[in-house]
């Protein structure tokens, strides 16, 4: 196994330790589910830079990068839902993108074709990356606001909550965008039988 697979691995298994933290108590906790996620999301980017840098290339790539996104991204999403921290019909609406594009993108590449990311969703990789990093953010505040130092209020929560929802439907609007002008950018492939 080539270094970038090996990176790409390794993000699999740090979203296991990302939820872990996520789920546990104290804002210590939260800072780590922070730091790991930080981390995991550099490993996207560093997996891809070593490949393209040194032409490592393999099957294994690029079926499972782009799988180990989903799972690092989905299970934040999934996991934030779960804490009713965002509402369970964006995640949804994220999720049903994510599976049906990526479903897709697999299906084309086991057929030999390659078919590449569009600027929207570029962006839309962006906008969840953000989403996910702000709520992270909200979280360890939150954590630190009723452990710590007492600053955290109900008005205080109710901005976050509504700064949030906005980001989400930001992010989600960004999601449908991009998932509909993927298959319309690739709708040639839609009906190919192999």
């Amino acid at each position: 196994m080539n270094l970038p697979n090996k990176i790409t691995v390794s993000r699999m298994v740090l979203t296991v330790f990302f939820l872990m933290c996520l789920f546990s108590a104290g804002v210590g906790a939260k800072v780590l589910a922070l730091g790991i996620f930080t981390l995991a999301a550099f490993t996207d980017y560093i997996d891809g830079r070593i490949a393209k840098k040194n032409n490592i290339t393999s099957d294994f790539g690029r079926i499972m990068d782009p799988v180990a996104d989903k799972i690092l991204t989905l299970s934040a999403f999934i996991s934030f839902a779960s804490m009713g921290i965002v509402p369970e019909k964006i995640v949804v609406i994220i999720i049903l993108r994510e599976v049906l594009v990526t479903s897709f993108r697999l299906k084309a590449l086991i057929s030999g074709k390659v078919l590449s990311a569009s600027l929207a969703g570029k962006q839309k990789t962006v906008s969840q990356m953000i989403a996910i990093f702000v709520i992270l953010i909200f979280m360890v505040l939150r954590e630190a606001g009723q452990e710590t130092i007492p600053f955290w209020t109900e008005k205080t929560e109710s901005y976050y909550f509504q700064g949030i929802l906005t980001m989400m439907i930001l992010t989600a609007i960004l999601t449908v965008i991009s998932g509909v002008s993927y298959f319309l950018n690739n709708r040639k492939y839609l009906s190919a039988r192999n």
